[in-house]
């Protein structure tokens, strides 16, 4: 691939629900990854835009994307030899792009709202009580 990257690690924080946290670490643990690698995996995946298989972002299916991800990757190794930094270069995209457009979206139709006090954004209606 060629080009020169930093690869040294580095912290990011991120505040989510507890239960969020504890499904993320069931399905880490499934899958014999640590916490940080499974996020680490699953922000990169995300940012990926699947032109095919894609599933609407509140779905709750398990596997966004189908088998999209997987097809990918085959053809990406079938071409080449990636390490596993270039392979989540290679199937990512511009999520930052869609959370953003998403995230106007919920706040237009009023079903999110910014809460500085809350840290983040919450839902306008039935937001869980007992921050």
């Amino acid at each position: 691939m060629g080009e020169s990257r930093d690869t040294s690690n580095t912290s990011v924080r991120a505040y989510v629900p507890a239960y969020q946290k504890a499904a993320w670490k069931d399905h880490a643990d499934e899958l014999e990854m640590s916490l940080s690698e499974f996020v680490r995996a699953m922000v990169q995946a995300g940012r990926r835009g699947f032109e095919t298989g894609h599933e609407e972002p509140d779905s709750s299916d398990a596997t966004p994307g189908g088998n999209a991800l997987e097809t990918q990757v085959l053809e990406l190794l079938a071409a080449d030899t990636y390490s596993w930094e270039e392979l989540l270069e290679a199937v990512t995209d511009d999520v930052e792009s869609r959370l953003d457009d998403t995230l106007g979206e919920l706040q237009s139709a009023n079903r999110i709202r910014y809460s500085g006090r809350h840290g983040g954004y919450t839902l306008v209606e039935g937001e869980p009580n007992g921050d």
